[in-house]
């Protein structure tokens, strides 16, 4: 474990708590420890520094007190800014996007999910290239060295755009191929439901309990990203549909993480049926839900009926006497089931509600996803007000 400083400023945004919360699970998944954190209001960003040269200089001096080895944002930092901050602080600095894409690195366990992963560091590599070869803005030469005519810069940024374009190919037959398995899963008839849901908030758990299968599963941010599919019977009635467990979704999720995992989000966009997995324990659950509906939208996965699964209520007291609840909306749809996929409360209730999905009309056409503020799962919490201590 590294000593890491935790930067956060509160631009005036409601989740500045939560936010800053999150960025100390974020840490401590990539393998760092939070020695220190240093909070600001600002109106707006510093050009140069971001946070100031006022707070550059209290952050280095708590750097040098507590033998901080990286320091981490909890934006998104320009190259300039990055390269200033390295020289004022004389340590590694790393923004958000910089420190997801590491904890992708280090998860990705599968062959397209390395593939996806080193696309979306080469492409955000790419736009950072100045920074990291300043020292090398010259043309080749000395003995051995007399390059065609390229400078250091030119030829990385060649290099990087040949292999973002074998990836970007690769990835392109894979798309193809999960294409083909879609399209006979459509032939058999067979339902397709994905988990969908904030990071850790117990996909893979529920994933485990419904299917009997042993995916990797743990109390930590993005313990899941490669997709896993399997078989599960509902009865005779329905049969057999096809459940996928996904990568959770976060707050300022990188654009490159989005495109690079297009291929594996193809199974929650081509879903006949979304189960949105909330962590009914989080403080910040509104704010998830909506998280979550806005990568939906993003990735053409909005219109697809979604089912809130209320996940975790063993460790909200409030909940844990509704497991087994289904609520339904105006039109008698299902819309909400609230359970415990780590003790198996609810989970029949569950298997119950996909089944009459699967085997009955909905009395509607589901529209738009509900922002988490147009309803409440608590009858004390009839808006976001409550929810935020506002």
């Amino acid at each position: 474990m590294i000593n890491a400083a935790l930067v956060g400023i509160d631009f005036g945004k409601t989740d500045f708590e939560a936010s800053l919360e999150e960025l100390s699970l974020l840490a401590k998944s990539a393998g760092a420890t939070p020695a220190v954190t240093l909070t600001g209001r600002r109106s707006s960003p510093d050009a140069a520094m971001f946070i100031g040269s006022g707070k550059a200089e209290e952050l280095r001096l708590a750097c040098e007190a507590n033998d901080i080895e990286i320091v981490i944002f909890n934006h998104a930092l320009s190259p300039a800014q990055q390269r200033n901050l390295e020289r004022a602080l004389g340590r590694r600095v790393v923004d958000r996007t910089s420190l997801i894409l590491d904890i992708f690195a280090q998860r990705a366990r599968s062959h397209e999910g390395k593939l996806q992963v080193e696309l979306a560091q080469l492409q955000y590599l790419a736009t950072r290239l100045v920074r990291a070869w300043t020292h090398l803005e010259r043309q080749k030469g000395g003995i051995g060295l007399r390059g065609p005519g390229e400078t250091q810069l030119e030829t990385d940024r060649r290099l990087i755009g040949e292999r973002i374009k074998m990836l970007q190919g690769k990835l392109a037959k894979l798309r193809r191929q999960h294409g083909t398995q879609r399209r006979q899963r459509e032939r058999t008839r067979t339902m397709s439901v994905s988990l969908v849901g904030y990071t850790n908030a117990g996909k893979s758990t529920l994933f485990n309990a419904l299917t009997k299968a042993q995916a990797y599963a743990a109390d930590q941010l993005f313990a899941t990203l490669d997709t896993t599919s399997r078989r599960v019977w509902l009865g005779d009635e329905v049969g057999q549909i096809v459940l996928s467990d996904t990568v959770g979704f976060i707050r300022e999720l990188p654009h490159q993480l989005v495109a690079a995992f297009r291929a594996t989000l193809q199974e929650t966009v081509q879903a006949d049926l979304l189960l949105h997995v909330v962590d009914a324990s989080s403080a910040v659950r509104l704010d998830q839900i909506d998280q979550v509906n806005d990568v939906l939208h993003e990735i053409g996965a909005d219109t697809i009926r979604q089912v809130l699964v209320f996940n975790k209520i063993d460790a909200v007291p409030e909940l844990a006497a509704r497991g087994g609840t289904v609520e339904r909306d105006e039109y008698g749809n299902i819309s909400r089931v609230f359970l415990s996929a780590r003790t198996g409360v609810g989970l029949d209730a569950l298997r119950a509600a996909i089944a009459e999905i699967a085997t009955a009309e909905p009395l509607v056409e589901p529209s738009q996803p509900q922002a988490a503020a147009d309803w409440s799962p608590l009858s004390h919490e009839p808006s976001r007000e409550p929810e935020h201590g506002r």
